[in-house]
């Protein structure tokens, strides 16, 4: 090797041959990550099947069939003498929330996507949403259900509930048009805090079709419930997101004292 040259050595991930599932299934889950992860944008062209069987130490037959199954889901054409290039169009990338200005960054998502109201009117609270919203089970609150999309595509699953006072200060049209946290802050709330849980879930036939997933695909599922300055809740929010258009990005940190490092680390 000439001085001064770089060699760039190809970025896979090994498979195991512990594993139950085939090899070619390993190099197709692999190569289906990069590609919904846009490393491999559409049109580009996919490393060959010999490329592959040297890269993952596997026979040529067991390559070619992890390229055949990556056009039998429609992620790539194949064509002789040309390669295999993909033909997914990754999805555009994914809202990033952080913990430091939770409020502020749930607006601006609100600001920057699309909203369809699904359903709008006040219904009985059932007991979990009385525990949440500190009122009686049966009372009168508002509930709200919306998708929100990015770039024609949707991002969320909203199901929201908000005290009948809090709800009477702004109509149907009030919410198809702007988000929750505004309309709160323009009947004069201050929104102080908000806890929320973070979990998975699968999808049901009812959002499924509306997010554009497989029935029992796995979503994000964020329960949140947002309290004024005096600490009285005001919403209950459950959202569902597909995981690959929806990240949340926690960055923690501590200061112990001047003489002490800070230490940050990300999540």
């Amino acid at each position: 090797m000439d001085q001064g040259q770089t060699v760039v050595y190809p970025e896979t991930t090994a498979v195991d041959r512990r594993l139950r599932a085939p090899l070619y299934h390993q190099i197709y889950l692999i190569l289906r990550q990069k590609i919904c992860d846009g490393a491999y944008g559409f049109g580009a062209l996919l490393p060959g099947e010999q490329e592959l069987s040297r890269d993952f130490n596997v026979s040529r037959i067991t390559a070619k069939r992890a390229l055949d199954e990556l056009a039998d889901a429609g992620l790539v054409v194949r064509q002789r003498g040309r390669g295999t290039s993909v033909s997914f169009r990754a999805p555009s990338p994914p809202v990033r929330s952080s913990v430091d200005g939770l409020l502020e960054n749930l607006l601006m998502m609100g600001l920057k996507t699309e909203v369809r109201l699904l359903g709008f009117g006040y219904v009985a609270a059932s007991e979990e949403i009385a525990r949440a919203l500190g009122c009686q089970a049966g009372a009168a609150v508002q509930r709200a259900v919306r998708v929100r999309s990015l770039e024609d595509r949707p991002l969320s699953y909203l199901t929201t509930h908000v005290p009948e006072a809090i709800g009477r200060a702004y109509d149907e049209g009030d919410l198809a048009r702007t988000p929750l946290l505004a309309l709160l802050e323009r009947g004069g709330i201050k929104v102080g805090s908000a806890e929320q849980v973070i979990t998975a879930t699968l999808a049901d036939t009812t959002v499924a079709p509306l997010l554009e997933v497989e029935i029992g695909a796995p979503l994000l599922q964020v329960t949140r419930i947002v309290a004024d300055e005096a600490q009285r809740p005001v919403e209950h929010l459950a959202a569902l997101y597909p995981p690959e258009r929806y990240q949340y990005r926690m960055v923690l940190s501590r200061v112990q004292s001047e003489s002490e490092k800070r230490w940050s680390p990300a999540a």
